[in-house]
């Protein structure tokens, strides 16, 4: 049976290069059923919370629950994670159940930046903590000048950037199936 494997990006844009990283992502991780979670949420307030969970928070928190791994492609924003990324996070928190916890999460960067993200990653992993995930280590993947990095098929130029893509995405799967 195919491992699900949920993708998260942190940038709404089309064409993000967090969105080709994903893309690449799904195509190291290898043969799964891949999900593209909607992180286009309302921005998080306790007033529509208490008319009841938005249908699409509770759709990302359900799509995390079934998903076998989940891979989290966040770019850099003023030297920390997307403000989209941070309200998904925040409402998937306030659900039902803990949809995170011992779930395999792999964290990926492109930032325009020399340092690819390093600190939004650094940001992710410290909201992440207390939701409890398999948070895999590494190999730290960060794409720096990512507007550069990716050739006109999507692929990331940069065959030491593949080599460290390929074996996270492959630690990930691993981590899947257990």
């Amino acid at each position: 049976m195919k491992p699900t494997l949920l993708g998260l990006c942190g940038s709404l844009r089309a064409a993000s290069t967090n969105r080709l990283l994903m893309r690449e992502s799904v195509r190291a991780f290898g043969d799964c059923t891949f999900v593209d979670g909607n992180l286009r949420l309302p921005l998080y307030d306790g007033d529509l919370e208490a008319a009841g969970m938005p249908p699409e928070v509770q759709t990302l928190a359900d799509q995390i629950a079934a998903a076998d791994a989940v891979v989290i492609c966040t770019p850099e924003y003023n030297k920390n994670l997307s403000g989209v990324l941070k309200n998904a996070l925040d409402w998937v928190s306030r659900t039902k159940g803990a949809p995170w916890r011992d779930k395999p999460v792999a964290i990926l960067s492109a930032a325009a930046g020399r340092a690819g993200g390093e600190r939004s990653q650094f940001s992710l992993r410290h909201c992440l903590v207390p939701f409890r995930p398999h948070l895999l280590p590494g190999p730290e993947v960060f794409i720096a000048n990512s507007g550069e990095a990716f050739d006109e098929k999507g692929h990331l130029k940069d065959e030491r950037a593949q080599k460290g893509l390929t074996e996270l995405m492959q630690l990930l799967r691993t981590a899947s199936s257990r």
